[in-house]
């Protein structure tokens, strides 16, 4: 089952022919971490990351962090033992990229499972290329592993043929056909990147923009983004003091026969509580998570 009210504010790539890196980030205030063994290792390499990978996870030391592998596609001549590896790396999920198909799941999946991989062992569709988002609806559908979308927003625009532009018009289509077969289909899912680092103030515009638009948090390139990601998709003190009140005042109004209530005036509906006990559920993990790593 999914775990909807794990905190993804923040999902942070780290390249794993780094272990620097890898070390840095048992550090950081960060919901989650995506080794990763695709875009950001260069092919001399990338069979030793593996092992970069393996090392840090034996170490541990990550706590409440969720980790994921980003493995190559099966295609390139690393995909198939990169999947074999992290079958039984010991991360929490393994990324697949560019997913332009169910069947293409299926068959990470089957890998995965040959290797002796957990039940619990998650997988994330890396949603980047016009093929993959015409066919969103029957990814999200594939069932089994699948827990998560993410969308890579650098990849699609390069394949659009598009320029990257602040209100990311050129994206819209890409992402709501994602958020639509997320939702309707119980999954997370996370915004693409943003490569502009000297750019802060659009930085936290992006991520209100994808916040507004219903993303579960935001994927990172650099440790400097993680506190704005983290503030701009939690939950407010405000909007947990309004959600608090939501529930409080349901609960009394059914406790006195009555089918609705009323807050400042506006009608609370069912849709109104159950997005406020997910506020709620959600503040209460990130407080235990914050509490745990203090106590680490």
């Amino acid at each position: 089952m999914i775990d909807t009210t794990r905190p993804r504010r923040s999902v942070l790539y780290m390249p794993a022919s780094n272990r620097r890196a890898l070390e840095k980030a048992r550090q950081l205030a960060v919901d989650g971490i995506i080794m990763d063994l695709e875009d950001a290792v260069a092919p001399a390499v990338k069979v030793a990351a593996r092992d970069h990978i393996a090392d840090a996870l034996a170490i541990g030391g990550y706590g409440d962090r969720e980790l994921a592998i980003r493995v190559n596609p099966l295609a390139t001549p690393w995909g198939h033992d990169d999947l074999v590896f992290a079958a039984t790396a010991g991360a929490h999920a393994v990324v697949i990229p560019k997913v332009e198909s169910a069947d293409r799941l299926r068959q990470a999946a089957a890998v995965l499972t040959a290797a002796g991989a957990p039940p619990e062992l998650a997988i994330w569709a890396m949603m980047e290329t016009p093929m993959g988002m015409l066919n969103a609806a029957e990814i999200a559908a594939s069932g089994g592993r699948l827990q998560l979308l993410v969308m890579g927003t650098s990849d699609l625009i390069s394949d659009l043929r598009g320029r990257p532009q602040a209100d990311r018009l050129g994206l819209v289509t890409g992402l709501g056909l994602c958020l639509l077969a997320a939702r309707a289909h119980g999954l997370a899912i996370l915004d693409g990147v943003h490569l502009d680092l000297d750019d802060s103030e659009g930085f936290a515009a992006q991520c209100r923009q994808g916040r507004d638009f219903g993303f579960d948090g935001k994927t990172l390139i650099h440790p400097k983004t993680i506190a704005v990601a983290n503030q701009v998709f939690g939950p407010s003190a405000e909007t947990l003091a309004w959600s608090r009140r939501i529930i409080a005042a349901h609960a009394a109004a059914l406790e006195a026969g009555q089918g609705m209530a009323v807050v400042d005036g506006q009608l609370i509906e069912n849709l109104h509580v159950a997005e406020a006990q997910h506020m709620v559920a959600l503040a209460d993990r990130i407080t235990a998570a914050a509490t745990a790593a203090d106590c680490g």
